[in-house]
């Protein structure tokens, strides 16, 4: 089993480095968000408690992938397309929270979820499927991925989820979420990116793959730490407003 083989890393490799940090990164930020539970108020408390689990998901998965690559010096595509259809769902669900007290629905749980599965389990089809180098085969799923991208961008930006941010009646949650539509507008575009590097894209050729696991790997990192962090300030400044009443 790749647990059981110790393997020390390279100066030289960057890679694995990465892998590395990531995943001490993501446990340090599960373990502060576990923590800090305790410092909000009850209706706060489930949102600390999904940003620890998809920082803590993220973590295993990274130390799983640090020996993958270690053992076998080829990008974990597998695991890292687990990860994500764990923890990108689990993002989305951070948006429901937030505005649940304005009056979010389970429709739009729901509808948040599924755009966000949508969207990986095309890309996951789109680029380990994709065993020719096909470009139709590749710009055809990641179309599809697309559209689910598309819903959520819109849906924080201008749609329900902001318009529900809009009317909070809290200044915080309103910055909170748009920081988060920030993310998801800016943070999460090296993904798309990344995917057309991949055989049969209209980027193939311009990134190495051990390159883009780099890029993925640091992008990860700010993706879901900064995520939690911002839950986290909406979380406590709230908190403290309620007890100041």
């Amino acid at each position: 089993m790749l647990l059981n083989v110790v393997q020390s890393i390279a100066p030289d490799n960057y890679v694995a480095f990465t892998f590395f940090i990531g995943y001490i990164a993501m446990l340090a930020a599960s373990v502060f968000f576990f923590v800090e539970r305790n410092s909000v108020s009850d209706k706060w408390k489930m949102s600390l408690l999904v940003s620890g689990l998809i920082t803590g998901i993220a973590a295993v998965h990274y130390y799983y992938m640090r020996d993958y690559n270690l053992v076998t010096g080829d990008s974990p595509t597998f695991f890292r397309y687990v990860d994500w259809i764990l923890t990108v769902p689990l993002m989305c669900v951070e948006f429901y929270l937030l505005t649940r007290l304005a009056g979010a629905t389970k429709s739009l749980l729901w509808k948040l979820i599924f755009a966000s599965t949508w969207m990986l389990v095309c890309g996951y089809i789109g680029e380990a499927f994709n065993v020719d180098g096909s470009t139709s085969h590749s710009v055809t799923w990641g179309v599809l991925s697309t559209l689910g991208y598309l819903y959520i961008l819109h849906s924080v930006w201008m749609g329900e989820v902001a318009g529900l941010a809009d009317s909070s009646g809290s200044e915080v949650v309103k910055k909170g979420v748009r920081y988060l539509a920030w993310f998801v507008l800016v943070g999460w575009a090296i993904y798309p990116v990344g995917y057309m590097c991949m055989d049969g894209g209209w980027l193939n050729g311009i990134f190495e793959a051990s390159t883009l696991d780099i890029w993925y790997n640091i992008a990860d990192a700010i993706n879901k730490i900064g995520f939690g962090l911002v839950v986290y300030t909406i979380a406590i400044s709230e908190s403290k407003k309620e007890l100041a009443k």
